[in-house]
């Protein structure tokens, strides 16, 4: 394998991650935006507040973007790991 064909497929899965996270990462920064303006307006601070809430909907969003997460994974492994693995 040379280095052109690491660096591309290195490049792919970084992007495939980012694809992936991002609807995760996106739930939990408007979550945690809301929950903080909620806090600032209201002087509640209670840390409880902030972690509960934004564990919540990060699990929420992941259960229902495995099917896609999984699929994508599934796509990257056969169009670009396998066939590496495989061709030597």
């Amino acid at each position: 394998m040379n280095e052109a064909v690491f660096y591309d497929t290195l490049r792919e899965g970084l992007w495939v991650a980012l694809i992936i996270s991002a609807p995760i990462l996106a739930v939990a920064l408007v979550t945690g935006v809301v929950i903080g303006l909620f806090q600032a307006l209201t002087s509640v601070q209670e840390m409880t507040l902030t972690f509960v809430p934004k564990l919540g909907a990060m699990l929420a969003v992941f259960w229902m973007t495995m099917g896609f997460m999984t699929q994508t994974l599934k796509t990257f492994f056969d169009s670009s790991l396998i066939p590496l693995i495989a061709g030597g």
